[in-house]
């Protein structure tokens, strides 16, 4: 659909593809820990029971399954904790890892302090503390897990002999699979962070590149605020002399002809200044209209500007329709999208409208040349226009216009030629207030 320079387009950007690291480290970390843990207590579980039944290396049972019953019922209350709407905080996320790294020690107390295998378990703590909270408490987890260690040289309890095995190597064996589990850990972990981290760095470049946009949008809604002003004065005074004339050259047909048409444009210019002023500090509790009624009056209006344009409009969805606040940003938009069908195809737009308890749509088709592949890539990725006149001003005031109501603008090629611009924007935007 070419576009018109004078008229704005949209896409939304839709990327939520961050998770919680993204948008709360805390929150992340304290989701991952709930899943790390649940591994943890099947972990040690199979190992307590392995080693105490399978090598025949008697162990307290009592108190290394007490512990493992107590980090899964932890978790069952993490559980709930989860779906609670509040934010996790750094310090909850630190303590959920101190008790982690105790409950770890406390396991390794029972099964032979510093000479167990798994020992250097105490580090993923630390990792998942440098990774996802603030310095200072990266450290002084690394603290608390180095005094850990240090307790655990002078305080456990020995692992029994392995009945018929050679001790050394049954270590060595351990030492192996720990650092199998340990690297596996690290390494799902890692990538899942320099994922987050990737996500990070595009939605930064969105709002860089969203921030010069709207920067530029902004001068030239003051542009435009500006010559709205400066246009009344000489309007009304050529709406005095149009009067003047009239008055004067009333008996001549055709001078009073052209002199009533120039009334009616100056009059006309003038109704759209005013709505332009208004616009531009419109009330959020003003008059209400039926959606049906309001989007039939943005064709009606768009018609008194195009009236060499054939169009067909139809509204669908519940009756009665929902009462809205008339969005004069909205209804550029809407106009823009016309006069881009207009231009694509004179005789032939067709305008479609439907909405539920949720949204609106509006589609706008024609049976124009068909669809750049510029705008089918990236609508509203910057200024672009298909005529040589136009400046591309139209995507993205159109895009800054939905985006304001949290919608977005999809363009696509039609079967059988021509395109279709299809407009979805959120209805609580636009509702009145019951």
């Amino acid at each position: 659909m070419p576009l018109n320079p004078d008229s704005p387009v949209n896409a939304l950007p839709t990327d939520r593809r961050t998770g919680d690291a993204l948008a709360d480290p805390a929150a992340g970390l304290l989701r991952r820990l709930f899943w790390l843990r649940w591994l943890g207590v099947a972990g040690q579980v199979l190992a307590i029971l392995l080693v105490h039944a399978g090598l025949g290396m008697p162990l307290p049972l009592a108190p290394m399954l007490a512990i493992a019953g107590l980090l899964a019922l932890m978790n069952l209350a993490v559980a709930l904790r989860l779906g609670q709407p509040w934010p996790a905080s750094e310090a909850e996320a630190f303590a959920h890892l101190g008790v982690d790294a105790a409950a770890l020690a406390a396991q390794l107390y029972f099964s032979g302090g510093y000479t167990n295998p798994f020992v250097s378990l105490l580090l993923l703590p630390v990792i998942l503390a440098a990774t996802a909270l603030p310095a200072a408490a990266a450290w002084l987890m690394a603290l608390l897990t180095a005094s850990a260690y240090t307790l655990l040289v002078f305080f456990h309890l020995p692992l029994p002999a392995p009945a018929g095995l050679d001790a050394f190597d049954l270590h060595l064996w351990g030492m192996w699979f720990n650092f199998a589990v340990s690297a596996a850990l690290v390494v799902g972990f890692v990538t899942r962070l320099a994922a987050s981290l990737r996500a990070r760095e595009r939605q930064l470049a969105e709002a860089r590149e969203k921030a010069l946009r709207d920067e530029g949008l902004f001068a030239l809604g003051m542009l435009a605020a500006g010559a709205a002003h400066e246009l009344s004065t000489p309007l009304g005074t050529v709406a005095l002399v149009t009067r003047e004339l009239e008055a004067d050259y009333g008996d001549d047909p055709e001078l009073a002809e052209s002199l009533a048409l120039l009334g009616a444009q100056t009059e006309r210019c003038k109704a759209l200044l005013t709505r332009m002023t208004a616009a531009a500090g419109v009330s959020r509790g003003g008059e209400t209209l039926p959606l049906d009624e309001w989007l039939e009056k943005t064709v009606e209006d768009w018609r008194l500007m195009r009236p060499e344009v054939a169009a067909a409009s139809r509204w669908e969805g519940a009756r009665p329709a929902p009462a809205v606040r008339p969005d004069p940003v909205l209804a550029q938009a809407l106009v823009s999208l016309y006069n881009n069908a207009a231009d694509a195809s004179p005789g032939a737009v067709a305008i479609e409208g439907a909405w539920d308890a949720q949204h609106l749509t509006v589609r706008v088709l024609d049976s124009g040349p068909g669809l750049p592949a510029e705008l089918a890539r990236a609508p509203g990725a910057g200024f672009f226009s298909t005529k040589g006149e136009g400046r591309g001003l139209g995507l993205a005031l159109v895009q800054a216009a939905v985006e304001r109501l949290g919608g977005r603008l999809a363009l696509a090629a039609r079967e059988g030629g021509g395109s279709a611009a299809s407009l979805s924007v959120p209805l609580a935007g636009l509702r009145a207030a019951p």
